[in-house]
């Protein structure tokens, strides 16, 4: 709680106004949201985290700064690696405690543990690697390499019951989300102090910690578009094959990243059709944008506005123009041979005189 108390009271101040991601190493203590929350404080603009850690939980925790917030749901993919530690409830043999470390590789069965934010539905995860680093009485410490979306704590009490003598997780720690590791981390102390060198006017330290949004996105396919289609693109257009300079391999349906001759990021976008289909130049839609993080005004405007003028819709009575109705007033709808439904020998007086029960 040192952290909080030493930003409460201070006026904020717009330190950075970009797109970018800063890599928090995340204290046992507060939870994920506090911390985000804090680190928009210190640079005083809007933040959002990916993958949220429990407050007893420290390691790996992604900051996403300004509009960076639209890859959330590219950044809650990535694969997490995790390094635990496990209490058993009874002793085990190390040899057992190894093979069994192989038969949990693999998919797996998950349901999200009591105490979580989601719906404790069942799923299927993938751990694509599980080493086991030591182990010391009761106490098992391993590295886990799974899918995004794992819970660990479940995977320990699972591992426990298929050993017999039960098990906890009794401590946890992020080391990888996706590209970022631990040697891309910075503390919250670090954060504070580039944000004071910022204000007195040394913006060096702060540039260093946040990296651009391209970073979190190496793997996706790049689509390299000319700059007449840029500023189009940042305005919500889809994207034609005219405006392609280049590209790489990419199948219909596909998330790629776009970016500009100079290697600057515009945005994400959704593949309308396969790489095999066009050549850069080609009439016809090929991208629709998903995420735009290059502001409109960047570039010049490349494409023009339509001369056309479309007439106004006058205010003014809203039967004006209808055709009127040929039937006269007060009898629409009225048929001759229409005769009144239910019982005709029932008088008006009788209406309340049934038997009522009680």
């Amino acid at each position: 709680m040192e952290h909080h108390t030493a930003l409460q009271g201070q006026e904020p101040v717009h330190l950075w106004n970009k797109a970018g991601i800063i890599v928090i190493d995340k204290p046992r203590g507060p939870s994920s949201h506090e911390v985000s929350a804090w680190v928009g404080k210190m640079l005083g603009c809007q933040v959002g985290h990916s993958g949220t850690l429990d407050p007893a939980v420290s390691g790996v925790l992604l900051i996403m700064l300004g509009n960076a917030v639209r890859l959330a749901p590219l950044l809650l993919q990535h694969d997490k690696e995790y390094i635990c530690l496990m209490r058993l409830h009874g002793d085990v043999d190390r040899e057992r405690i190894g093979k069994l470390a192989e038969e949990f590789t693999g998919r797996l069965y998950q349901r999200p543990p009591r105490k979580s934010a989601v719906k404790r539905n069942l799923r299927i995860r993938e751990i694509q690697e599980l080493e086991i680093l030591d182990v010391d009485g009761r106490l098992v410490l391993f590295r886990a390499r799974c899918e995004a979306g794992t819970y660990i704590r479940s995977l320990c009490h699972h591992m426990g019951l298929a050993l017999g003598v039960g098990g906890h997780m009794q401590e946890l720690r992020r080391t990888r989300s996706g590209t970022f590791t631990e040697e891309s981390m910075y503390t919250l102390y670090d954060v504070q102090d580039a944000a004071v060198a910022a204000r007195e006017g040394d913006r060096s330290a702060l540039e260093a910690m946040v990296v651009s949004v391209d970073a979190a996105v190496p793997e996706l396919p790049i689509v390299v578009v000319r700059d007449a289609a840029i500023d189009a693109l940042c305005h919500g257009a889809s994207l034609a094959g005219v405006g392609v300079a280049s590209c790489m391999e990419f199948g219909k349906g596909q998330t790629v990243a776009v970016l500009s001759e100079k290697k600057e990021f515009v945005c994400l976008g959704q593949t309308l059709v396969p790489s095999a289909s066009f050549k850069p130049g080609d009439t016809g839609l090929v991208i629709a944008p998903t995420a735009v993080f290059m502001a409109p005004g960047t570039y010049p405007r490349g494409w023009t506005k339509s001369d056309k003028v479309y007439p106004e819709k006058k205010k003014g009575d809203r039967t004006k123009g209808k055709k009127p109705s040929s039937k006269p007033a007060g009898k629409q709808g009225w048929r001759p041979d229409w005769k009144p439904s239910g019982r005709s020998d029932r008088k008006p007086d009788d209406r309340g005189q049934r038997k009522r029960y009680h």
